[in-house]
């Protein structure tokens, strides 16, 4: 308690009742939770199996119960619901699944199996797979799914653009999901809160059971999270959320900013407590990170402040215009390099981009000038060729219901058992209800005629091959036994004498995984129940490496050195994202500006340039309307930059500077004498590309195209319009 700032250990001793801790990037969020658990704990308030603490995150989850156990020990800490959302769902599903019409073994399908399982059961309605593409159908499906919707409660199907059948096709999933007694991610939520509501028993075990709630990164929580919440704290009513309302970036995928906004209304006397000293960055980051987002209409506000009793670090932001992208990856080589020749470990600097097509720049510079470094949220460990294989024979010895399994691995070594002997396999199993590794094993007797004789023999021994699996499964620990059937199905043998390059790496992570299960996993379910819940974590490596990653996968981490390129209008804040959401797209934007802001400690960069290739096309945007919002007295601009005009616009050449009102950019023209002189390029009407107006009924948008008198211009509230340039102001 003693190292608690005064707002800490105002939210650590606020037990009893409704509690939102809104708490700023870097100001101890972490720390709070884990000693008001522990203060909980030790105080009596409640035993350590009475307490929930939700996560997003396996690693803050890992990070809470390291805290904890040091506190109150770890036994007592083991005691505690301490998890993610999906992890403690998985708990109680595990124990309940019996009621809702599931066994306790079910599995847990990965994306890459619920693309596969949507595509067949398009592919039977005899849809166009390349009209309505698996992976929209799944997105649509997913979206229900987060607002707590089974396909019977879902009204609203306006949104269909598979000729009416999409919510049919939900139907159908779910049925094949039960078929194999399987679940995807967003089940352990959706069935949880249906147990919940079918059950209610069950539900008032754990609301009196659970005495304090606690939840982290409560922005983040979408309408089944929210709902699931509610129906547990009905029981005590001591709900404690800390979030931040100015990092809520995750609005794609299914988060609600509106749950934090409208807490105190949600909860009877919620009480509200305010963090905002900062442990983590320089006064001036700070303060233009507080300027940026105090433009945000939909945020309950607050100012962050270098933590009391911190050495200020007084660095002010550095702000750069570049002539294109090749000038701008130079230059984030050039502050590599810098930094790393002044002591900064090459893992405690990152890049942090919009998009995740902007990478490729920097890593073509950084291979050239042979600084290492890693590009986070790449093909993760588990979701490898070969290890998704290893996980699928391991998915089918214990639920032979498994289909997805099943097809994956079924010719895999090659067993005589081609595509037209599965497709026969999986019509069979459709058509009578049941399982395909059910329908191989009556298929292969001669009783049905629907296989050759040599696939039918083929089929045969697969099946006993499996039953065999089954048995080393039953006999061994989990590693050896898996190490049995990938040696006996002949799966090592394939890419041992496998001629592909990739061979010996693929092995090498095989090796890896049987590795990791002997030192981590007692039982195979265990094992699997991991693989499920792992894709929401992306490790950084101990290596020391550069690192270069997305924005949205920058949130929670923290660097010594952060280099922000590509600030641009169109590509930050990103143009589709104004185009389909308007203001509350641009507020979303400006959170995710926030975030990459309050990542640094005590340097950051902030680079734009004047022509860029994206997607193959040259793209010329003025700079972020963001770097406008950033006060002068926080940033360092850029001076502008000699270079031979590349591409050539007929002579003219991109001066970027720190004085060009960050609306639209300045361009220089070449005189007889040979020099440049600055000057600015506009239409007949007097509007030009890039620059801002302001309409009466669309409000503020920027200028896209002039044509004469017309111009196509981008509105933050009403997207894309084709308006006549008399109807406009200029701003």
């Amino acid at each position: 308690m003693q190292e608690l700032n005064k707002e800490q250990k105002e939210a650590v001793e606020t037990t009893e009742g409704a509690l939102l801790v809104l708490s700023g990037a870097g100001t101890g969020k972490t720390k709070v939770i884990t000693s008001r658990l522990a203060y909980i704990i030790q105080n009596g308030f409640a035993r350590p199996w009475e307490c929930l603490a939700v996560t997003f995150t396996n690693k803050a989850a890992s990070e809470m119960k390291e805290r904890l156990a040091l506190t109150v020990g770890a036994d007592c800490a083991a005691e505690v619901w301490l998890g993610t959302f999906h992890s403690i769902g998985l708990k109680l599903l595990r124990r309940f699944a019996g009621n809702i019409g599931y066994e306790n073994n079910f599995n847990i399908l990965g994306e890459d199996d619920q693309r596969k399982l949507i595509k067949q059961l398009m592919d039977a309605e005899g849809m166009d797979t390349k009209k309505a593409t698996p992976e929209a159908v799944l997105n649509v499906i997913q979206g229900w799914k987060d607002k707590g919707f089974m396909p019977s409660e879902v009204l609203d199907t306006k949104s269909d653009f598979t000729g009416g059948k999409i919510l049919s096709l939900y139907y159908t999933y779910q049925n094949r999901l039960h078929s194999m007694n399987a679940m995807d991610f967003g089940d352990l939520l959706l069935l949880c809160l249906n147990l919940f509501k079918t059950c209610p028993d069950i539900l008032q075990k754990y609301q009196n059971q659970f005495r304090y709630i606690m939840v982290d990164e409560y922005q983040d929580t979408n309408a089944v999270q929210y709902m699931w919440l509610r129906l547990l704290a009905k029981g005590h009513g001591n709900l404690c959320c800390v979030g931040d309302d100015d990092q809520s970036i995750y609005s794609w995928r299914g988060a609600e900013i509106n749950n934090i906004l409208s807490f105190d209304k949600d909860f009877k006397d919620a009480k509200v407590i305010r963090l905002v000293q900062n442990y983590r960055s320089g006064s001036h980051i700070l303060a233009a990170a507080s300027a940026l987002i105090s433009n945000n209409l939909g945020r309950l506000g607050k100012e962050l402040v270098v933590a009391e009793g911190r050495e200020d670090d007084a660095e002010k932001i550095k702000i750069c215009g570049l002539w294109d992208w090749r000038q701008e990856a130079d230059k984030i080589v050039n502050i590599v390099e810098d930094a790393h020749r002044h002591g900064t470990a090459y893992k405690d600097i990152a890049v942090l981009v919009r998009t995740g097509v902007q990478t490729r720049e920097f890593e073509e510079a950084f291979i050239s000038n042979a600084i290492p470094y890693q590009v986070i949220g790449g093909k993760k460990f588990y979701e490898r060729e070969e290890i998704r294989d290893a996980v699928a024979y391991l998915r089918l010895c214990v639920i032979t219901s498994d289909d997805m399994a099943l097809e994956r691995i079924i010719n895999k070594p090659r067993r005589g058992i081609g595509d037209t002997t599965v497709a026969t396999i999986r019509s069979f199993a459709m058509k009578h209800g049941i399982s395909m590794f059910e329908a191989a094993e009556k298929l292969s007797d001669d009783f049905w005629g629907e296989l050759k004789k040599a696939a039918k023999t083929s089929v045969a021994a697969f099946v006993k091959s499996v039953y065999d699996w089954q048995d080393i499964l039953q006999d061994n620990p989990p590693e050896l036994a898996l190490e049995r059937i990938l040696e006996e199905s002949g799966y090592i043998d394939m890419w041992k004498t496998s001629k592909l390059p990739e061979a010996e790496g693929k092995l090498d992570n095989i090796a890896e995984l049987l590795g990791v299960i002997k030192e981590g996993f007692a039982t195979v379910q265990d094992f699997l129940e991991h693989v499920a819940l792992v894709a929401d974590t992306d490790d950084l490596s101990p290596l020391d490496k550069v690192n270069v990653m997305t924005l949205h996968s920058a949130k929670g981490l923290e660097f010594d050195t952060v280099i922000l390129p590509g600030w641009e209008e169109g590509l930050f804040p990103h143009q589709r994202v104004l185009d389909e959401s308007g203001t509350k797209g641009l507020e979303e934007e400006r959170r995710l500006a926030y975030v990459g802001l309050t990542r640094a400690k005590h340097h950051l960069w902030i680079t734009y340039a004047g022509s860029r290739r994206i997607y193959n096309e040259w793209q010329n945007n003025p700079p972020s309307r963001f770097l406008s919002e950033i006060p002068n007295e926080n940033a360092e601009g850029a001076l502008p930059r000699e270079r031979t005009p590349e591409p050539d616009f007929g002579n003219m050449r991109i001066m970027w500077g720190r004085s060009s009102a960050f609306s639209s950019p300045n361009y220089a023209r070449k005189t007889s004498e040979g020099t440049y002189k600055s000057t600015t390029f506009v239409s007949k009407s007097g509007f030009r590309k890039g620059q801002r107006v302001r309409h009466k009924v669309f409000g503020m948008g920027i200028v896209s195209k002039v044509e004469g008198d017309k111009l196509e211009v981008i509105f933050e509230n009403g997207g894309r319009k084709n308006i006549m340039a008399s109807f406009v102001e200029a701003v």
